[in-house]
């Protein structure tokens, strides 16, 4: 919780506060994907897979670059967190805190997932979202955030004392050790923060503290995406359901995600191709 001040404010602070903002990252020069064609690609895609990830727990996932997939609510409210990794380097994953900076609190049509460091380009191009009509509520509240981390069992313990092995870190780091076959240890190095898929968050406007509540997600309503590069997903039914309460637990209904693979017309794509890693030297002034 955040004290009470224990200094005054200085005679031209209330000056201060009124100084107008400016954003960090002005996008006007970020280059924009190719929507029209994306639309375009979308139009005779054909279902190539599908994997459905059972209540608290976690799959993995690979989509070709230039194929789609979808993120899909089947029989109840659920929210999932979802990772995201170049096929080629683990290393290069899904930079939720450079996507923040970039795209805001919450990604919808259009919004791209940035990799981390140094190869800082996107994986994936969100190209359709039902729930874009939910905007901001009068909480300041929206959908799909890059805010939350990801429930996990280290916070859990912190705040309750307590172990739980089925929140989306440790149900992400099962899935990913099996795919990549490698130990728990070396998975969880892979493991990061995520897009809170379907979750419905903000900020309170006293504290400023991450608050959730019920997502307004129904089955049948999907957010799909466009893979950039080649992409390992990872896909975790958070423990907390639609996220009205709690989580962390085993007390909220949870219910099933699936993820739907598309193949569009290969012929199409000839006009297109995966981002080039970052440019920058990496000499960092020396």
């Amino acid at each position: 919780m955040k004290r009470t001040p224990e200094n005054k404010a200085p005679l031209d602070g209330d000056t201060l506060k009124k100084i107008a903002p400016v954003i960090c990252y002005p996008t006007g020069t970020l280059p924009a994907p190719d929507m029209d064609l994306y639309r375009t690609l979308r139009n005779n895609m054909i279902l190539e897979d599908e994997v459905v990830v059972p209540p608290r727990d976690a799959k993995t996932f690979r989509v070709k670059a230039g194929w789609f997939f979808r993120i899909v609510s089947m029989d109840g409210p659920q929210v999932g967190d979802l990772n995201l990794w170049a096929q080629d380097d683990l290393w290069e994953r899904f930079y939720s805190g450079k996507t923040r900076a970039l795209h805001g609190t919450h990604l919808s049509t259009g919004d791209q997932m940035w990799s981390s460091f140094p190869f800082m380009r996107p994986m994936a191009t969100i190209t359709h979202d039902t729930l874009d009509w939910y905007g901001f509520d009068a909480y300041g509240a929206g959908v799909h955030d890059v805010i939350g981390t990801r429930c996990d069992p280290y916070t859990g313990k912190l705040l309750s004392g307590k172990e739980y092995h089925y929140c989306c870190h440790s149900n992400l780091i099962r899935a990913l050790a099996d795919e990549a076959g490698v130990p728990l240890a070396d998975a969880e190095r892979y493991v990061h923060d995520v897009l809170n898929v379907f979750m419905c968050t903000g900020f309170t406007r006293d504290t400023h503290q991450y608050f959730m509540k019920a997502s307004p997600v129904r089955p049948g309503d999907f957010i799909e995406f466009f893979a950039e590069i080649d992409l390992i997903g990872g896909l975790s039914t958070c423990p907390g359901g639609d996220c009205s309460s709690e989580h962390s637990s085993d007390a909220a209904e949870c219910y099933p995600l699936k993820v739907e693979i598309y193949k569009p017309d290969t012929r199409r794509l000839a006009e297109w191709s995966s981002p080039e890693r970052s440019g920058y030297s990496q000499s960092h002034g020396r």
